[in-house]
């Protein structure tokens, strides 16, 4: 019986309404693609649908729903769905409903909505109406071409000695053109207006655009980061409201970004100089459209205010050069003005509507202190932003005329110094001029920052340093943050405050390691292990599924999974590792599970199957040889220093057979979803040998690893189901014992860490967890909250109070890949688990613990948000659970003592309430969507 018959049976058997009884809301948070609402230049030719039931509905589920989608609101509204009518279809699907409709274009608008059959077969109101606007699809349909500055050619003279270019191939330009809105076919005046005007761009580089001398948007360096030899994203914005009738200006600033410039070490790179491509299209009231593009008509210069800018190495803005009005009509071009040169389209590099939303200025922080620093220079100010945080700062600071002012920034203090020697070779500066004495606001445009600390110097020493002199305007790509866990115990909530500045501090356009030293890259080891735990703290699916794009595209010929992703440039790209490349196969199936959006697998299958062919190549006797970077950064290794001393104690090829199997494994899972039988049984076979092989390879009699025993070398083979029977009770016992000689401390890195919580809970030993949470001292989460971390930190020791940085040559304040634990807070504390694929069947099942009185936090699932809080007093639980409709929920239960449950008010006193109430052996089975109150004795 499917969940969803389940349900429905459940439903009727208990409602009993008639129906001149029912009001059936109508279906609400009409969404396409991952996430998407009413988008405008939205990248998919075929949209998938989604929508959910109102919380407040008197309906419990769906049984049916109906699409419809027209050409115009008004077909819309009169049931004339000219694209397509799904009509009714018997299904319980709320999410990823394929469009089956008349072919869609580029530019194309269509409007679609809703309605649902509930349990009863009642039919919903229709839903508001959503809309979707494509973008241009394909390179055809572009009619500009690149424009950038003639004197910016690709020679490059480069200074060695003070590793500088001093060419002007990396200063910002700044390009712009003028024209005539109108609709004129003929010398005969028209009356049409502009009805509609939609600017399509992008850039080599990054870029802002203006109309009018009026910002486009506020997008942060957009496009993004893309493999820029074979795709660059493409964004559209609506600037109607922007133009005139008549004359009008078009222009852009363009800098280097990630595309132009340096990737690690600044060297000289074999890629073309930035450019702009645009085209503004134009439509009026009478039908007839005007396009402007980017061609030889429009001049830049490379004269402008911002003389430098690089991700590593800061912005350099002279205000002395500000050209006031450069970008609105009257301005009057000096010769420092050239007319532009222009470039064909490349048809090898695919310009495609950007997949995920750019990056954004998310929030504002204010500084909290001025910092009395060891050694003060005069004329010298540092700031607490009481964050580590990503960002740029925002400056309102006194000046003096051409005194220059240099803002650098520090993670944190060393011995109450500022220091920046973790930052590498990343100068990380900015500086700015005053062209005249006064009050300045500034905020660099096209660079950014990984700090908490900022020291200025320069400013006007006449006037005393105050607290608003700053601000901290904290970037990462425009998505929600939901991350709402808390808990009775401060620096348990800490954490997970901790974790989520991670994200925020890693997700700028894509994932990456860290935000301030010369790295900030694309690491597909700690993606595998950070993209579900982000799920559950904010709504990135559609963040992920773009940039699983970018790995499919960086994927080599012979399936080889780059370590880090985008690489720009091959030789950054050779190489792979067990666990980092696993990332292929490992989020594209774990994002499955959150989402139940079965294209994550259809997208990415050819890019699995190909990561598996590699690692193949690379195994014999079912056991693989490949290397990697084992389980980096364990703390406490027996190797004491060097390469060896990072990859931990964990045999590589263990680690590397182990991750062999997972992907296995979780590939012939995806190929059964997707219908290719033959390649699930194969993979299934090829598992199950590797299974056999790595138990024998590596393991004795009594399942002890052979070699160097560590917490990671039995919790893979636990997390990735490589034992079977008594193996399974002797590596948790050998687990236990491992984690108890280590005083109840983890000797985990990167990729034994995550496995921690979720193999002790299935052990049902989470207590032990609690001890490895709780923990104050090195190594141990709360041991960096004690050295007044903001975030999470690269290394278990990477920072204290007393001596500052550890000595090791890599330092990052603001790493997320040891906050995959707040996974745990969701699944774990709270309890908060699907039970099947998508969260259609949830398990409630909180891990109680005498450390914690209080819990709360949720989740949203594709079907609504599910909550839940609880409390412990006197033993005597108290708990509310919300389930969201069209869902069941499995109530697990096992410390709530017999006999003293109580839902809703009701108690479950006997064994025919447990039968009618769906209680067996403390669980709660399937129980309907709604609010739940429970209560009862509960032992600790």
């Amino acid at each position: 019986m499917g969940l969803f018959t389940c349900l429905l049976l459940l439903i009727s058997a208990c409602t009993h309404i008639s129906a001149q009884q029912v009001k059936l809301s109508a279906p609400i948070k009409l969404t396409v693609g991952e996430g998407f609402v009413n988008p405008i230049g939205y990248y998919e030719q075929v949209p998938r649908f989604s929508w959910q039931i109102a919380a407040d509905a008197n309906s419990q589920l769906q049984q049916a729903y109906q699409i419809q989608v027209a050409s115009s609101l008004a077909r819309l509204a009169n049931a004339d769905a000219d694209l397509w009518d799904s009509q009714k279809q018997l299904s319980s699907a709320t999410s990823w409903i394929k469009y089956q409709g008349k072919a869609l274009s580029s530019r194309q608008q269509i409007f679609w909505r809703v309605r649902i059959w509930d349990e009863q077969a009642q039919i919903s109101k229709w839903s508001e109406a959503a809309s979707i606007e494509l973008g241009l699809l394909a390179n055809e349909d572009w009619q500009g071409q690149w424009i950038r500055h003639p004197e910016t050619g690709e020679m490059q003279a480069f200074d060695h000695k003070n590793k500088q270019f001093k060419n002007k191939l990396y200063r910002p330009q700044y390009l712009t053109t003028q024209f005539i809105a109108t609709n004129k076919t003929s010398d005969k005046k028209s009356t049409a207006e502009i009805k509609q005007a939609r600017l399509y761009i992008t850039a080599k580089g990054v870029f802002n655009a203006y109309i009018n001398g009026q910002k486009v948007s506020e997008d942060v360096m957009p496009p993004g980061w893309t493999p820029y030899l074979q795709r660059i994203e493409t964004l559209t914005y609506d600037v109607t409201a922007l133009l005139n009738e008549g004359e009008n200006v078009l222009a852009a600033t363009v800098a280097e970004g990630w595309y132009t410039g340096r990737i690690l070490w600044p060297v000289p790179r074999e890629v073309k100089p930035s450019a702009l491509l645009a085209q503004l299209e134009i439509q009026y009231t009478d039908g007839s459209r005007q396009t402007v593009v980017t061609d030889r008509n429009w001049q830049v210069t490379v004269n402008g205010p911002i003389r430098a800018a690089g991700n590593y190495d800061g912005e350099t803005y002279d205000a002395n050069y500000e050209m006031p009005g450069w970008n609105k009509l009257g301005f009057n071009h000096d010769e420092s003005w050239k007319p532009v040169i222009s470039e064909a389209l490349e048809p090898q590099v695919v310009l495609a509507p950007k997949r995920h939303h750019a990056s954004a200025v998310k929030l504002t922080l204010p500084a909290i202190s001025i910092v009395d620093v060891a050694n003060p220079e005069p004329g010298v100010v540092v700031f607490d932003m009481g964050q580590n945080m990503l960002g740029v700062p925002e400056l309102n600071i006194p000046v003096l005329a051409n005194q220059k002012v240099k803002i650098r920034f520090a993670e944190a203090l060393q011995k109450n110094t500022f220091y920046t020697k973790n930052m590498r070779s990343a100068i990380a500066t900015d500086y700015y001029t005053p062209a005249q004495s006064g009050v300045i606001n500034y905020v660099p445009t096209f660079t950014f920052h990984g700090y908490r600390f900022v020291e200025i110097s320069g400013f006007d020493q006449s006037k005393t340093p105050d607290l608003s002199w700053l601000k901290g305007r904290v970037l990462h790509s425009n998505f929600d943050v939901n991350a709402n866990f808390k808990s009775s115990h401060a620096k348990l909530n800490k954490l997970a405050e901790n974790v989520v500045w991670g994200l925020r501090g890693n997700f700028l356009d894509i994932p990456t390691d860290c935000p301030q030293r010369d790295e900030r890259l694309g690491w597909t080891g700690d993606a595998q292990v950070f993209a579900a735990p982000s799920m559950y703290m904010a709504d990135v699916y559609g963040f992920w599924a773009a940039w699983l794009q970018t790995v499919r595209e960086e994927q080599a010929d012979d399936g080889r999974i780059p370590n880090f992703i985008p690489t720009k440039e091959s030789k950054h790209g050779r190489g792979s590792s067990s666990g980092w490349g696993d990332a292929a196969v490992i989020i594209p199936w774990e994002l499955y599970l959150l989402t139940g959006d079965a294209q994550i697998l259809k997208e990415n299958y050819d890019m699995m199957q190909k990561w598996l062919a590699f690692h193949q190549e690379k195994v014999k006797d079912d056991l693989s040889t490949m290397g990697g970077f084992a389980d980096w950064l364990q703390p406490h290794p027996k190797a004491k220093e060097g390469s060896q001393a990072r990859r931990g104690d964990t045999s590589i090829e263990l680690i590397s057979t182990a991750y062999y199997a997972h992907s296995l494994d979780y590939i012939a899972k995806a190929a059964q979803v997707l219908g290719r039988d033959a390649d699930a049984a194969s993979y299934t076979a090829s598992f199950n040998r590797a299974k056999v092989a790595f138990r024998k390879a590596y393991y004795d009699e009594q399942t002890k690893v052979i070699g160097a025993a560590s917490q990671t070398s039995y919790l893979l083979p636990l997390a990735f189901g490589l034992f079977d029977g008594v193996d399974v009770t002797n590596a948790q016992q050998h687990l236990l014992a491992t984690i108890a000689s280590a005083d109840h401390h983890l000797r985990t890195g990167f990729l034994g860490t995550p496995l921690l919580a979720p193999v002790l809970q299935d052990m049902g030993r989470s207590d032990v967890m609690y001890d490895l949470l709780f923990k104050e001292t090195y190594p141990s989460w709360f041991y960096s909250i004690n050295n007044g971390a903001t975030t999470t930190w690269e290394r278990w020791n990477s920072y204290s109070l007393k001596d500052g940085f550890s000595k090791a040559s890599m330092n990052s304040l603001n790493h997320y890949a040891y906050g995959a634990v707040a996974k745990w807070f969701y699944e774990g504390i709270l309890g908060i688990k699907s039970a099947g694929v998508g969260f259609n069947e949830i398990n409630i099942e909180p891990q109680f613990n005498q450390r914690l009185t209080q819990a709360s936090g949720s989740y949203k699932t594709p079907q609504g948000e599910v909550a839940v809080e609880w409390s412990i007093a006197q033993g005597q639980l108290d708990m509310q659970v919300t389930i969201p409709k069209n869902t069941l929920a499995n109530f697990i239960l096992p410390q709530v003592q017999a006999g003293t449950l109580i839902i809703n008010g009701e108690s479950v006193s006997n064994q025919k309430d447990a039968i009618d109430k769906g209680l067996t052996k403390n669980m709660l089975i399937k129980q309907a969507p709604g609010a739940y109150r429970i209560t009862g004795r509960i032992s600790l």
